[in-house]
Parts: structure tokens; C-alpha cells; sequence
């Protein structure tokens, strides 16, 4: 795995264009490990990545849903919430729900809460983001594994 690239954003404009470049990267398949605290804007972040691979309808929270599944131009996207899946019922939960064989097929897989559920979900991901809360609307954000120096050469 690469190092960490961490980075600043300091608008949501910052977000949507970080979220942009992470669209341009993704290859079908690849899992998307979002963390940081409740507020952090995982959900944001996945938002503009969806509007990267040309979602137009609206992208909400899977919280209580645990996923929510989008069609893109590039194949489908599906958003998972493990949050609510803590403990010993996480790697169970998680493998009914067919993640592991959703990105087997070629899904964009993008997991908040996952960190604890790898195997469940196919391994290691092509991307780790963690935000944190930095200001009303920045954040600091710290990008890990094969697409991480990708994109932070992408811009802002």
C-alpha cells in the first residue's frame, strides 16, 4: 500500500472536485473505504464521486437502508452504511448482503464504516479516505492505497 496523502479542503466546492477526481480513478470493482467521525461528510464526499460517475438523482444516506445501489454510465454504484452492523454480527451481516460478490461483478463499492469488515467485502480497498472535521465547512482529509497518489496529482 502507498503512503498517506493528506490534504486540506477547504470549501465544499474542494470536496466536489476531490469527489470528481476520485470518479475519474475508480475502475469496476473497486472498493471505496470512507471513515471519520458522524458529520464528517462521507456522505458528501460519496455524493460528488456519484455526480463524478454521472448519478443525477439524489444520493442520500443508506443509515438506516444499510445500501443504496445507483446506476452510473460507468456501472453501478453501491453506497453501504455499516455503521448499525457494529460487533460480532458485522462480518455475517455483511456477507449477506452480497457486497463481496456485488464488486465481483463490477460494482463501484463505496462502504462508510467497513474498516472492520475486509473480508467480507473482497479485501483490501484501491482507496481509504479518512475525513475529519477541520471549520463550518473544511475538512481534512487523508487518502490511502493504490489510488491515493493518483489522486492528489489530479489537483486542489
Amino acid at each position: 500500500m502507498t503512503a498517506p496523502v493528506g490534504r486540506r479542503l477547504g470549501s465544499r466546492r474542494d470536496t466536489r472536485r476531490l469527489g470528481a477526481a476520485i470518479a475519474r480513478s475508480l475502475d469496476p470493482g473497486d472498493l471505496v473505504l470512507l471513515s471519520g467521525s458522524l458529520g464528517a461528510g462521507k456522505t458528501f464526499l460519496t455524493r460528488a464521486i456519484a455526480r463524478g460517475l454521472g448519478v443525477r438523482g439524489r444520493v442520500t444516506s443508506p443509515t438506516f437502508a444499510l445500501v443504496r445501489e445507483l446506476a452510473t454510465w460507468r456501472g453501478p454504484l453501491v453506497h453501504v452504511d455499516l455503521y448499525r452492523l457494529r460487533g460480532p454480527e458485522l462480518d455475517t451481516e455483511t456477507r449477506r448482503l452480497g457486497l463481496r460478490e456485488r464488486r465481483t461483478e463490477g460494482a463501484f463499492l463505496i462502504v462508510e464504516w467497513g474498516e472492520d469488515a475486509l473480508d467480507a467485502l473482497g479485501g483490501e480497498p484501491e482507496l481509504a479516505i479518512a475525513l475529519a472535521i477541520d471549520g463550518d465547512h473544511a475538512r481534512t482529509v487523508t487518502l490511502a492505497g493504490p489510488r491515493a497518489a493518483e489522486i492528489a496529482d489530479a489537483g486542489p
